[in-house]
């Protein structure tokens, strides 16, 4: 089989990076695992090196050069802003993995990996929030995403900080009572959030440990916790807040739309979240259609990939079969 026309597919997370070489006709030639994409800690060249390193094991596995490659689809954790994914394309461009290159937040694919056509809007929520929607002329909406300056509230680490934040007032007396004053410093075997703070400011507890608290937080709401019950709730208004003005910035408000949700937080499907988000999304877009992604994300970049070199529907139809 050849691969004259072919996608190569990149979904690069903070933590891992998926890679895929897809042929003209949608078959997935080849695949390809990495590491994490942090431009902002290691610098865009040895963040983009990280990137070749899967790239060149993808098109080795498959027995070609990327000569062969007509298009890359990048969606790229970090890419948060529009000058960003400039910069990014450059960097890719300047490897010659492809003829032309496309950098996209990743937030993109896991929105096209959840729709049927390039319509409708994702929101992600894992260690931060985002949100993103397309139409198929090419118009979309966005967020700079790249927390509280850019007006965020919600995320994994998000939450944490602010579970953390009730519950050391409850325990001095500066706020209500809350579970989370004792369920937090539990899950590390501590007995008060005196020493669950002094356990993480003197580095006891690695900084990357917090974000075991969110799903400490969702327990401590489920047994009826108000506190964490109102964290909870704020997260479910943030989630469709995003979701609506994105609706709206693309005249789908009033239309049948998807609002695809994905990402760690969104995607464990906790009850009491999930119906607000239903109950309030039903208020601001009541013709929105709500699901939960599952797809692997590097699907949603092999799609916008097919999209961009005008691939009939049946070559997107083959490949998302592969990654059913």
């Amino acid at each position: 089989m050849g691969v004259t026309g072919s996608v190569l597919a990149i979904d690069a997370g903070n933590s891992k990076t998926d890679v895929a070489l897809i042929g003209a006709d949608g078959t997935v030639l080849s695949t390809a695992r990495g590491g994490g994409f942090q431009p902002p800690v290691v610098g865009v060249g040895t963040a983009v090196d990280a990137l070749g390193s899967a790239v060149e094991r993808a098109l080795a596995s498959a027995g070609v050069g990327a000569e062969s490659v007509a298009h890359v689809s990048a969606c790229l954790a970090n890419a948060d802003l529009p000058v960003e994914e400039e910069q990014l394309t450059e960097a890719l461009g300047e490897r010659g993995w492809g003829r032309t290159v496309e950098v996209r937040n990743d937030t993109f694919a896991i929105l096209r990996a959840g729709v049927d056509e390039p319509r409708g809007v994702a929101v992600v929520c894992g260690a931060g929030i985002n949100c993103v929607g397309m139409v198929p002329d090419g118009r979309t909406a966005r967020f700079p995403a790249i927390g509280r300056i850019s007006g965020d509230w919600g995320g994994g680490s998000g939450l944490a900080e602010e579970a953390l934040w009730f519950a050391s007032r409850a325990e001095d007396g500066r706020g209500e009572p809350t579970e989370l004053a004792r369920t937090l410093p539990g899950h590390f075997g501590l007995g008060s959030m005196y020493a669950l703070i002094e356990a993480l400011h003197l580095g006891r507890i690695a900084f990357e440990r917090r974000h075991e608290l969110t799903p400490v937080l969702f327990a401590t709401c489920a047994a009826g916790d108000p506190v964490a019950s109102g964290l909870v709730d704020r997260l479910a208004e943030e989630v469709v807040a995003m979701a609506s003005v994105a609706l709206s910035r693309l005249g789908l408000l009033d239309e049948r739309a998807p609002v695809v949700l994905g990402g760690s937080v969104l995607a464990a499907r906790h009850p009491q979240l999930d119906g607000r988000i239903s109950e309030r999304l039903a208020v601001r877009a009541p013709k929105a259609v709500v699901r939960v992604v599952e797809e692997s994300p590097v699907l949603g970049a092999g799609l916008l990939g097919l999209d961009h070199t005008g691939a009939a529907p049946e070559v997107h139809e083959r490949l998302r079969a592969q990654y059913a």
